[in-house]
């Protein structure tokens, strides 16, 4: 008995004092103000690239970067991702710096908390506005609202 009360104090101790090391963010005010520069950039790519979309359509675009960070074939990183020469319309057209509305900064955390509406789809397209056709050849895995989401 006196054992097993010894151990788990013990894991007690141990368990507090790992959770005590870890250096967690602690969210105060809104969560817009209390995010990571991450969650910042998430949410303006959204809103450069997904305004007029519906929700979905602002998540999906979210989990395209997340699956882009991912992925083996594109930087690690979610401005690496972002700032990826050619990738994103936004980034080149300065759409980018537009504040963000409440819902991209939702959709941006529901795409990093990993909601995935697009099956792991790496590339997104608006087919009225597509500039380089080699994105035909990737396999579409959904559309939503005006967006085609492909591997």
């Amino acid at each position: 008995m006196r054992c097993g009360r010894t151990r788990s104090l013990v894991l007690g101790l141990l368990a507090m004092l790992l959770v005590s090391s870890v250096h967690l963010p602690v969210p105060s005010g809104d969560v817009a103000s209390a995010a990571s520069s991450d969650y910042q950039l998430l949410a303006h790519l959204i809103a450069g690239e997904a305004r007029g979309e519906p929700y979905l359509g602002k998540v999906a675009v979210g989990a395209v970067v997340m699956n882009r960070v991912r992925s083996p074939k594109f930087p690690s990183t979610i401005a690496g991702v972002v700032y990826e020469p050619w990738a994103f319309t936004s980034v080149a057209d300065g759409q980018i710096n537009l504040p963000p509305d409440s819902g991209c900064y939702r959709a941006a955390q529901d795409a990093l908390s990993g909601w995935d509406p697009t099956y792991g789809a790496l590339y997104f397209y608006n087919p009225a506005r597509v500039t380089s056709l080699w994105v035909y050849s990737r396999p579409v895995t959904i559309v939503i609202g005006s967006h085609y989401f492909a591997r």
